[in-house]
């Protein structure tokens, strides 16, 4: 994980305008969010393993899951993150037959693997379009 400073750390939007926003520059909101926290992606690489620049926020009120509710989100700090996994499926699935349809990739081998030098240049060009277009909405 490779922390990266940025002056949208701390800043509180709705969470609608961020979504709207960076939807437009490819991030997604990340599949494990929650009530109280989540997690806008964008997926740089997956050449090996996954490579992401990863804006994180906590819900400051409002919730996430009620439509037309107008949740507050405070922005914290970004970072690039890499996964590593082994790639094919996995022989050792102890759940069974029901649990294997929905989880039959390995676990990461590596869940903060190095991220390759490559790419840090694109994660941070996309921070700064990212604090290009929040700012301007502060």
């Amino acid at each position: 994980m490779i922390p990266l400073s940025s002056p949208i750390t701390g800043q509180v939007y709705t969470y609608n305008d961020v979504e709207s926003e960076l939807k437009e520059l490819g991030f997604k909101l990340s599949d494990n969010w929650d009530y109280e926290h989540g997690y806008f992606d964008y997926k740089i690489d997956d050449h090996v393993g996954y490579q992401f620049i990863r804006l994180p926020f906590v819900v400051t009120s409002g919730s996430l899951d009620a439509p037309g509710d107008y949740a507050m989100i405070e922005m914290k700090e970004p970072f690039l993150l890499s996964h590593k996994y082994n790639p094919g499926l996995d022989d050792n699935v102890k759940e069974g037959n029901f649990r294997a349809i929905f989880d039959q990739f390995q676990e990461p081998v590596d869940k903060d693997a190095t991220f390759p030098e490559e790419h840090i240049n694109k994660g941070r060009e996309l921070l700064a379009q990212v604090e290009q277009v929040l700012l301007s909405k502060g």
